[in-house]
């Protein structure tokens, strides 16, 4: 029971912190489940994160679930899951009761102003950490070259991205044959 509140304990205190949705939650993921808690590596933490893009949901909770299922099975992935989604069902209601009023306020404009330039910042320290550990060698230089230049000039689903991305890497991998008589 104790890692079931802790679970929604750290996934309430994120969800509480994050703005900016799933891609922004990254780093925060990355301290407390990978280097915090040692709940997952970084590896499991970017497959979590590809499975959550192209899976039904939020990314944020999408990834919640994946990290309880892996702890404690249904019930954990329950409890990450309640616990992700929690201060943002409580944030979200209490700003939309008072929303209306405060929309027009120029200060409110320019706070969410600056809240999106960092949002920003955080996705792009996560994409450079996370480029760093994923971009090993050439093969996975090209994917993400072939990924990158999709994005930049193809207007097509992000899951669309990751399912080329896993067609191309399972193609470009060598085969443990070669692998062998290579050695």
């Amino acid at each position: 029971m104790k890692i079931l509140i802790q679970l929604f304990l750290i996934f309430a205190k994120m969800g509480a912190v994050t703005f900016g949705g799933g891609y922004a939650m990254l780093p925060i993921l990355q301290r407390e489940v990978v280097d915090n808690h040692h709940w997952a590596t970084d590896e499991e933490l970017m497959d979590y994160y590809a499975l959550g893009q192209v899976t039904p949901g939020m990314i944020a909770v999408n990834v919640a679930t994946f990290i309880g299922l892996k702890l404690k099975g249904f019930w954990g992935g329950l409890f990450a899951t309640i616990g992700v989604i929690t201060p943002s069902m409580i944030i979200i209601t209490v700003i939309a009761m008072f929303f209306t009023q405060f929309e027009e306020n120029p200060y409110v404009a320019h706070a969410f102003t600056g809240i999106r330039a960092c949002v920003c910042i955080l996705i792009l320290d996560a994409v450079i950490k996370l480029g760093k550990k994923s971009v090993r060698d050439k093969r996975t230089l090209a994917i993400f070259l072939l990924i990158l230049a999709v994005a930049l000039f193809a207007p097509v689903s992000p899951v669309f991205s990751v399912v080329l991305a896993g067609v191309v890497g399972f193609f470009l991998k060598p085969s443990d044959k070669k692998e062998g008589a290579a050695k």
